[in-house]
């Protein structure tokens, strides 16, 4: 065999040319049987077997290298790159820590530390790794990278940003940085730099089905829809069954009022590993409609918050109509809320024993089992009810204020930390409490909060807090119904105030979810529910300034 030059081999193990490794790692076997105690050929033959995936076979030669020489911290390092390969991430981080203490200005160690340290869920022990590695090379671009990558899932998007600008200063023109800075733009609520730089991102990568979700979302959340489901089609033409893509261009048909497209498009949402991981995997069949056998037993399953049960729980009179016997299984604490649910035969709660039935239906599938236009959502309110009694013992604990409205306020929903994105939306959805003070300064009106958790109102403000002593829905449902109005952010109180019927003004922010539709004041859900909308990302002043008026007229008219 022609013996390869040491530049030649470096080229072949940089290449995609298989057949040339692999007739490499056959001159390099034969060299071995002469020259066991090679450390040139157990090395070389530890970067062969992990260029070609046979990543035990590679750390058996690294291991036999470092027997000759264990002070040698890159193959150390190398060592700890066929460990990664098995997944053996912990090992692989101890060899690292061995490479650095051999060579302490080893940032392409640190990197893989970083790396490493994330594959074993350690973000901190990578966030200190990175930042080693860029003191020695202010110029590793990768490591910065990923360091801003761990920034925007932690929701740290001023650092992510910073990070991410250095590396377009290395890199200008990156896809993938350009992509990034679009999604941290995004999480702010600055939709129209966020299109920018996803478009920028597009020029250069144009076929791409991240960076083109991505600015559906974006365009959307500008109020773009048409755009929006014009671009989700595009990148659906690239990349055909992508769960979010699909239940993406779902919830823009949602909002455009194309409910015939939309629900079917919204089934892809069940394909998503995390929305019923936790829970028993059903083996009975999916009921999706229709006449059944009469007192056949239909299990509904609630999915996502607990608004989302409020909203959709409203079909299962309709499913009782169809002589099914229904069961629910929701969130606790709807759980005596929703017994009292007209057609509902038994409520349980998550991670209670299920008991015997025909078919099931996730909640958010009813809608389509229903075939459901906007012409035909159920709206009959109210659907949900608490005792007189349970009324009247939350009345007598309530000041006597029979001459002032009584307004119940919700500023905030709960936090949801499992991921960028949603926390980024709760951000936009909430509203400072001290923005309310000139609503609280209206006069006739006696304010109660209806917040359960988030940000507390200032002392000052005089609302009255009874929150501590609701202990479920059912609780909360009963105050409600002692008060004349609700003021709501976009949370799960303003969907139960909706189907008690009790008037509920909802102020929404300005990339609302896809259930209000566009450009609405009113809700073909709730037909007691009024929408408030920011005219602009993040602009709440014009909002509350809005509702003071409208809250004034109200409360004129009782005096």
């Amino acid at each position: 065999m022609q013996r390869l030059s040491y530049q030649a081999i470096r080229a072949a193990l940089a290449g995609d040319n298989v057949p040339q490794i692999r007739k490499i790692r056959d001159g390099c076997r034969a060299m071995l049987k002469a020259r066991p105690d090679s450390l040139p050929g157990l090395r070389l033959m530890g970067e062969i077997e992990y260029r070609l995936g046979q990543f035990s076979q590679a750390e058996k030669w690294f291991k036999k290298a470092l027997a000759i020489r264990p002070g040698s911290a890159e193959l150390r390092y190398n060592y700890a790159q066929a460990l990664a390969g098995r997944q053996r991430y912990a090992a692989a981080i101890r060899e690292l820590q061995n490479a650095v203490a051999l060579r302490p200005e080893y940032s392409e160690a640190y990197y893989s530390f970083g790396l490493f340290s994330e594959r074993c869920g350690d973000e901190t022990g990578a966030i200190e790794a990175y930042r080693k590695a860029i003191a020695i090379n202010p110029n590793y671009a990768a490591a910065m990278d990923r360091l801003g990558i761990i920034f925007m899932n932690q929701g740290a998007l001023t650092e992510a940003l910073l990070c991410f600008r250095k590396v377009l200063a290395f890199q200008s023109g990156n896809p993938d940085t350009l992509n990034h800075i679009g999604t941290i733009y995004h999480h702010q609520g600055e939709f129209e730099k966020s299109i920018a730089y996803f478009r920028q991102a597009l020029a250069v990568r144009p076929d791409y089905p991240v960076t083109l979700n991505n600015l559906g979302v974006a365009l959307k959340s500008a109020g773009k829809v048409q755009a929006a489901i014009a671009v989700y089609e595009q990148a659906l033409a690239l990349k055909r069954n992508w769960p979010e893509l699909e239940t993406n261009l779902a919830m823009a048909l949602l909002a455009s009022g194309d409910m015939e497209r939309g629900w079917q498009k919204f089934e892809w949402r069940l394909k998503s590993a995390k929305l019923f991981a936790a829970r028993p995997k059903m083996v009975k069949p999916r009921w999706q409609g229709g006449m059944t056998k009469q007192g056949r037993t239909l299990l509904i399953r609630a999915e996502q918050g607990y608004g989302d049960t409020l909203q959709f729980c409203r079909y299962v009179p309709l499913a009782a109509k169809l002589g099914l016997r229904v069961i629910l299984e929701v969130q606790p604490p709807l759980v005596r809320l929703l017994r009292a649910l007209d057609g509902v035969s038994q409520v349980l709660a998550y991670g209670q024993p299920l008991p015997d039935f025909d078919f099931y239906c996730p909640m958010m599938s009813l809608p389509l089992a229903f075939h459901t236009q906007l012409a035909t959502i159920p709206a009959n309110v109210p659907y949900l009810s608490v005792p007189e009694e349970s009324i009247g013992n939350w009345r007598k604990r309530m000041p006597d204020s029979r001459d002032m409205l009584k307004v119940g306020l919700v500023w905030a929903g709960k936090r949801r930390v499992a991921s960028a994105v949603l926390a980024a939306a709760d951000h936009r959805r909430s509203i400072d409490p001290s923005l309310f003070a000139p609503l609280l300064s209206v006069e006739g009106v006696q304010f109660y909060s209806l917040q359960k958790e988030g940000p507390a109102a200032p002392v000052a403000a005089g609302l009255i807090d009874m929150m501590t002593e609701c202990q479920d829905f059912a609780d909360t449902a009963a105050l409600i119904a002692n008060l004349d109005l609700v003021i709501s952010v976009d949370t799960a109180v303003a969907h139960l105030a909706g189907a008690m019927g009790k008037p509920v003004w909802l102020l929404n922010r300005f990339d609302g979810c896809w259930r209000w539709l566009q450009q609405r004041e009113d809700s073909p859900w709730y037909p007691s529910l009024r929408l408030f909308r920011q005219a602009q990302p993040g602009e709440w002043e014009n909002v509350i300034a809005l509702v003071c008026r409208e809250l004034q007229r109200l409360a004129g008219q009782l005096r």
